[in-house]
């Protein structure tokens, strides 16, 4: 910190604002979101995008397995459902933004 005789102008980190904050009392409980919390959160908030998602994911997966054992067809299928997995979140996720918005 700054010299207390000189009269320099104290600054402040921000561990010492922290350390500040809670020297004043305040009561506030701060409770930080576990990664599980925050699925579960969003999840509720809009449902969509997490199906979209592992839609995609699934897809994807399925379509290189199909790839590697030489099943053309399917993995060309799989590849095709993908993009139309990946367009459902994008518009899902746009439905949200809008009616998060809204409120």
């Amino acid at each position: 910190m700054a010299s207390q005789s000189t009269g320099v102008r104290e600054e402040f980190t921000e561990l010492d604002w922290i350390t500040l904050k809670s020297d004043i009392g305040s009561e506030e409980i701060i409770h930080t979101e576990t990664a599980g919390e925050k699925f579960k959160r969003k999840f509720k908030e809009n449902p969509l995008v997490p199906i979209g998602c592992g839609l995609t994911a699934g897809a994807l997966c399925f379509g290189l397995l199909s790839f590697s054992r030489g099943n053309r067809r399917t993995s060309q299928n799989m590849m095709r459902l993908r993009i139309a997995a990946q367009g459902f979140t994008v518009a899902a996720l746009m439905i949200g933004i809008v009616k998060t918005s809204l409120k």
